[in-house]
Formats: C-alpha cells, sequence, structure tokens
C-alpha cells in the first residue's frame, strides 16, 4: 500500500490539493470495488496541525502534524494565489523540507513548484506550473522549467501545471504506481479525459 500525503496551508488553491486527493481515493475506491485491497492511503496535513483556510476561506479541519507525521511514500504539494506569502512562511518551508526529504516521490500542483524550487528540489531538472508562471520560475532558479504539459516527471519529483492538471498529474502517479489501467479507469469513474502522455 502506498502512503500519500497532501500538505494544506493557508491561502492553498482547494483544487490543487482536493483534486489529487479525489484521484487517489478514487483509484483505491475501484480496486476495494474488486475486491482487493487498497493501493493507497491518504493523509491531509498542515504545517503545525492547525486548521488550514484555502484560498476563498474554506476551512479544513481535523488536519495531522507535519512535524510529526512518518514518512509518506508520495507527498503532494499544492499551489497557491499569493506564492510571495508563501515562500515567507518559515513553519511552511520546515514542512515542505521534512516531509520532502522523506518522501520516495515529491509532487507538486501548480504554483507548489515554487516551494519545491525553494528547497532545491528542481535543481537540474525539468520541472513546469502554471502557464501564467513558468517564466517566474526558471527566474527562481529553474531553467528547465517548461510550459504546455500538464506534468514534468523527473523520476523522484514531478510538478504539474495549473489546477485541474493536478488531477492528471495524480492520474499518472496512480499509473506510474499500479498501472496505467486502473489510471484509466480512474480517469473514467472521475469522467476526466485523460491521457498517460503529458503534453496538452
Amino acid at each position: 500500500m502506498t502512503s500519500i500525503g497532501i500538505l494544506v496551508f493557508d491561502g492553498f488553491d482547494l483544487i490543487d490539493a482536493g483534486g489529487p486527493y479525489e484521484v487517489f481515493l478514487t483509484a483505491s475506491r475501484l480496486v476495494e470495488r474488486d475486491g482487493d485491497e487498497p493501493p493507497f492511503t491518504v493523509e491531509l496535513l498542515s504545517p503545525d496541525g492547525s486548521d488550514a483556510i484555502a484560498y476563498g476561506g474554506m476551512t479544513l479541519t481535523g488536519l495531522a502534524d507535519a512535524r510529526i507525521a512518518p514518512s509518506f511514500d508520495v507527498v503532494v504539494v499544492p499551489g497557491t494565489i499569493d506564492v510571495e506569502a508563501a515562500l515567507a512562511d518559515e513553519v511552511l518551508e520546515e514542512a515542505v523540507g521534512a516531509l520532502t526529504g522523506a518522501a520516495g516521490l515529491t509532487t507538486s500542483v501548480c504554483t507548489g513548484a515554487f516551494l519545491l524550487a525553494r528547497g532545491g528540489l528542481l535543481s537540474g531538472v525539468p520541472a513546469t506550473t502554471h502557464w501564467e508562471d513558468v517564466d517566474a520560475l526558471r527566474a527562481a532558479g529553474v531553467p528547465g522549467a517548461v510550459g504546455g504539459v500538464r506534468w514534468a516527471d523527473a523520476g523522484s519529483v514531478i510538478t504539474s501545471g495549473g489546477l485541474t492538471s493536478g488531477m492528471h498529474m495524480a492520474l499518472h502517479v496512480v499509473a506510474r504506481i499500479a498501472g496505467v489501467d486502473l489510471a484509466e479507469r480512474t480517469a473514467r469513474q472521475l469522467d476526466l479525459d485523460w491521457s498517460p502522455e503529458p503534453a496538452r
């Protein structure tokens, strides 16, 4: 079973976290429906275990504390509208570092790539973010930032484009871990037009 940890924090984009959350839960539900053990467990965490208020005001409660969380096989770091505020948050920086440092696979959605870049995780690898922010990601020290793709797979790090691209990226993770067939079944269940190729 693959453990998934999704980090949320004040100002995060709800669909950046909720999209992958739904993908992994749906994939597990389909496998359970077949009578087999679910391939994924999913846990939501905040930097210090406090509630997290998404952009727009929705509040998530009952979150695990990233400071004392076990290591996860996969970590998902969502994006935010206010990138500057997120980059200035030292507690968030520590949480990202702790979770990604222990993860087998680190992923980001949208501007979450900037949080990975700050931690040096995108040095010398291809990466992507929201199409509006690709140039800014290059300027932030990621010369391998590319546009026109839903995700960029660099092996131990996968970054994805804006918002709903996180769902496409999560389906790619499902395909990597549990096979393309399950990813395609999950996409169908979600009524999402998904391709195993990252290009739009």
